[in-house]
């Protein structure tokens, strides 16, 4: 059964993971942040090679955009099966395979003939990516049971950033050198260089031992469908806004490609830092409390790019707003999710995630529309921060309070 009184929920999350010492827990989160490093990098890594590839395939920029497309899509659609698999056979089998599952994607691509080969092998490795985001917040989840579960997980989900955000920066350097074959090559290499340090260093962690309930009850769970819609309105609309900002930026600003690219990489890359700090924040605040503090965030950040006009400073600022809006939350949402069906963790989590990612496939084209039709992104940034603000007014009040440590929300 599910988990939803408050006292229950904070007796999930209170039992130390068995057999583990505080140091081997220590490693066992590292091992986690490896592996969210590694397959992240997928998420992006095809994005600043978009000019190479077209030239080299022959394809326009739509089809381009379906690299992003078929990632997701595939990422996505492995959430709720992956959850299942790793809740039956463990975090530390099923992510072995999925990091392999990875590299063999990238070397697909690094030696693709044609573009649908490309696609074909994104679609590929996003199924990979999918059980490795379940798998390692499963892990962590497991490994870190306790006090230091939400920072634990808030550094499992900095890495993911950190991995995404470190490819967009890392890949055009590499490309002058090698070429895009190269890139895709080094990918790979990085997810197997994590499962061979996954499959030596990554600690047995027992399972919580919780009966895992009825599937049924908890894909209908209205607390696991709150909670992703908070994913909507924060990981999501991070990654929306990251997508088209820095076109704003050149566009409307005129800012450099070079320096606008930059600034749109902030608000992936804040999230290494607002990730870990909201999960150390949650020990001392209220779950609704930091998700209303950080909505409230976002839709300031998107409200001010509504100004008829907008100078570098105040854009800089609401980028900075965004993205630390859409970090602090993570934690607090990925724990909460676990702890609701400790029998289904893997699960659970996946469903929550899979939920936002439906906003990563709608929202970015809606906004590109939006734009088309009045000639400015002003529309689309007051739909973004009008959803945070919707999300902020009608969801988390229902999501269920509790009381970590001495401070209720």
């Amino acid at each position: 059964m599910s988990v939803l009184q408050d006292s229950q929920v904070s007796s999930a999350a209170a039992h130390a993971p068995v057999g583990l010492t505080a140091a081997r827990q220590n490693v066992a989160v590292l091992c986690g942040c490896i592996v969210a490093f590694a397959y992240s990098a997928n998420y992006t890594n095809h994005a600043p090679l978009a000019p190479a590839l077209m030239r080299e395939f022959g394809f326009n920029q739509a089809l381009a955009g379906l690299l992003t497309t078929g990632i997701f899509a595939t990422h996505a659609g492995m959430q709720l099966p992956g959850g299942y698999i790793v809740d039956r056979l463990g975090s530390k089998r099923v992510l072995l395979f999925a990091l392999v599952w990875v590299a063999l994607g990238n070397l697909g691509m690094a030696f693709a003939g044609a573009y649908w080969q490309l696609l074909a092998c994104k679609i590929f490795t996003g199924m990979g990516t999918g059980v490795c985001f379940v798998g390692g917040a499963r892990y962590v989840h497991n490994a870190a049971a306790g006090p230091r579960l939400h920072t634990a997980q808030g550094f499992f989900g900095g890495s993911i950033q950190l991995g995404a955000g470190f490819v967009i920066l890392a890949v055009p350097r590499l490309y002058l050198l090698a070429g895009w074959r190269a890139t895709f090559l080094v990918s790979g290499g990085m997810a197997l260089t994590a499962a061979i340090i996954w499959l030596i260093a990554a600690p047995d962690v027992a399972a919580t031992g919780a009966a895992p309930g009825r599937f049924t009850e908890m894909l209908l769970a209205p607390q696991l469908w709150l909670l992703g819609l908070m994913q909507m309105a924060t990981f999501s609309i991070s990654l929306v806004v990251g997508s088209w900002v820095v076109v704003m930026l050149t566009k409307v600003l005129h800012v450099p490609a070079t320096r606008a690219g930059l600034i749109g990489s902030l608000v992936l890359l804040l999230g290494i830092v607002s990730r870990p700090l909201g999960g150390a924040l949650r020990r001392h605040m209220g779950i609704r409390t930091l998700f209303v503090m950080s909505l409230l965030m976002i839709a300031v950040g998107c409200f001010v790019f509504v100004a008829p006009s907008v100078s570098f400073g105040p854009a800089l600022m609401a980028v900075i707003l965004i993205g630390t809006g859409c970090g602090l939350p993570y934690a607090a949402m990925f724990s909460r999710a676990g702890a609701l069906f400790p029998g289904r963790a893997g699960t659970a989590m996946g469903l929550v995630n899979m939920i936002g990612i439906v906003m990563i496939l709608a929202g970015a084209p809606l906004v590109g529309h939006l734009a088309d039709l009045t000639g400015t992104f002003r529309a689309s940034f007051v739909a973004l921060g009008g959803f945070a603000l919707l999300v902020c007014a009608t969801a988390v009040p229902l999501i269920h309070c509790d009381e970590p440590g001495a401070r209720a929300s």
